[in-house]
């Protein structure tokens, strides 16, 4: 049976937009994550979501997971672990076309890693 495939739409919408501030992700107080490039997935009335590019995550913080799940407006989902974390982080490989900008970046469960938005204007 194929999988259900939706668009973005007024009942449903989603925006993906530059976060335009340094990101960084932290997990047991080590920094594993921080990037400039981050973007807010605003989906439907959910909190948004900060995807962080993949190439600014240290590799070594991250087990690829077995787990993988289905989103009808973006795409099956990949997953991998954090120490101390089973299946804290998530990407879509290929996401539908609606939301390809995420393609190449993950996002980590907010209970089981730090993300924090900083104001660049405090950044030295």
């Amino acid at each position: 049976m194929a999988k259900p495939r939706l668009q973005p739409g007024p009942d449903h919408p989603i925006t993906i937009t530059p976060t335009g501030k340094r990101v960084s992700v932290t997990v047991g107080g080590k920094l594993i994550a921080e990037t400039d490039g981050a973007l807010t997935l605003q989906e439907s009335t959910y909190p948004p979501v900060q995807y962080i590019p993949l190439a600014d995550i240290d590799p070594a913080a991250l087990t690829r997971s077995d787990k993988q799940t289905y989103c009808p407006y973006k795409g099956d989902a990949s997953y991998w672990s954090l120490p101390d974390a089973a299946d804290a982080v998530w990407g879509y490989a290929d996401p539908y076309e609606a939301v390809k900008e995420i393609k190449g970046f993950v996002a980590f469960y907010p209970d089981k890693a730090e993300v924090v938005i900083a104001d660049r204007t405090a950044a030295s």
